[in-house]
């Protein structure tokens, strides 16, 4: 068996996205300001804090970039954002605003969810080769690829390369420093249980 570790399968998307979306919830905090500016009787506090949260949401993808603890920052901004979100949609619920309450409960249980995907995806992650297939991680768990769904696997210059019988292909950068001789290790043992996996169904 063979593990080492890798940039999670989901982590380049995930992180290009990432700050459009800080910048639509940024956009969505300053809506909120607004609309709770136009309440017959406006919380001063609760339209200063959106205005905040919302110009703060803005800047942040700028300031993620020089920070040293990257995945623990944000995912605390993620945080603040869902409970600043769901607890907007108290308060317009409470002041009979029904759609704006229950826009911002959704976008709440988005923001969270994204919040988690973010951070599982900047956990350490690691490629498990065995006899049995290739594990990778997926968001919520694990998934693995039998030997049987695969043309070719090959690990060279830090990029692990598997290569699906359906023509998908999938690149993932390698994070461990691996020596020349366990790469042709790895290498070989992916040749073999593909050539066992051949020799079977032939």
């Amino acid at each position: 068996m063979h593990k080492f570790r890798i940039l999670h399968p989901n982590a380049i998307t995930r992180l290009r996205m990432q700050p459009v979306m800080h910048g639509l919830v940024g956009v969505l905090f300053l809506f909120n300001a607004i609309g709770a500016y136009r309440m017959p009787a406006p919380n001063w506090s609760l339209v200063s804090l959106y205005i905040l949260a919302g110009i703060g949401s803005l800047v942040l993808p700028f300031q993620l970039r020089k920070a040293r603890k990257f995945a623990e920052v944000n995912t605390s901004a993620r945080l603040i954002q869902a409970f600043l979100l769901l607890s907007g949609c108290l308060y317009f619920l409470s002041h009979l605003v029904p759609m704006i309450a229950f826009m911002l409960f959704f976008a709440g249980l988005g923001i969270a969810y994204i919040g988690y995907a973010e951070y599982k995806i900047l956990q350490t992650s690691y490629a498990v080769l065995d006899n049995t297939g290739i594990t990778l991680p997926t968001i919520f768990s694990q998934k693995r690829y039998g030997w049987n769904e695969l043309n070719n696997v090959i690990l060279r210059n830090d990029l692990f390369t598997i290569d699906f019988k359906n023509n998908k292909l999938m690149q993932l950068e390698v994070l461990d420093e691996i020596g020349t001789v366990e790469t042709s290790d790895i290498n070989t043992f992916c040749v073999q249980r593909l050539g066992k996996k051949a020799d079977t169904n032939s």
